[in-house]
């Protein structure tokens, strides 16, 4: 991580519903119960400080971005032949893409970037990203959390 792309790693839930926000862009990857949306090399370390910036600081979300030094299984290239990739039939739980690299597409151009001008494409720009995809883990832990019955002492 943090030479090409970062990622940001959330609950496979929030990011399918950050998804549909966010509509078509950069490449995303699952692997079990969690998503990883790949974002512009250097975009893990700018998370911390988006989220004090539009007022998410303070909450325990389940977002955990990953930058240099950080690693992610990958998924089999999409241009990999069928009997290669992982899928039914191969261990629970390994990484797929949901949305892969454009085949002949630099992966780096089209990744949500911190830049005023985007990271081009389809991309939306990592401050929206961000925004959203915290919106959507906060409201899983938020229901998960009225799901849960009241403990009176």
């Amino acid at each position: 991580m943090g030479l090409r792309f970062d990622v940001l790693d959330v609950p496979l839930e929030a990011g399918i519903a950050a998804l549909r926000q966010l509509g078509p862009g950069a490449p995303v990857a699952v692997r079990a119960d969690r998503m990883q949306l790949l974002v512009a090399a250097g975009g893990a370390e700018e998370v911390p400080g988006l989220l004090e910036w539009l007022e998410w600081g303070e909450l325990p979300l389940d977002l955990v971005p990953i930058g240099a030094g950080g690693a992610m299984e990958a998924p089999a290239p999409p241009e990999a032949p069928p009997s290669s990739r992982r899928g039914p039939g191969t261990a629970a739980g390994a990484a797929l893409w949901l949305r892969p690299p454009v085949p002949g597409c630099e992966v780096e151009t089209s990744l949500p970037t911190l830049s005023a001008l985007g990271g081009g494409g389809d991309a939306p720009d990592l401050v929206r990203v961000v925004n959203t995809v915290a919106t959507h883990c906060h409201r899983i832990r938020l229901r998960r959390a009225c799901a849960q019955p009241l403990a009176f002492s």
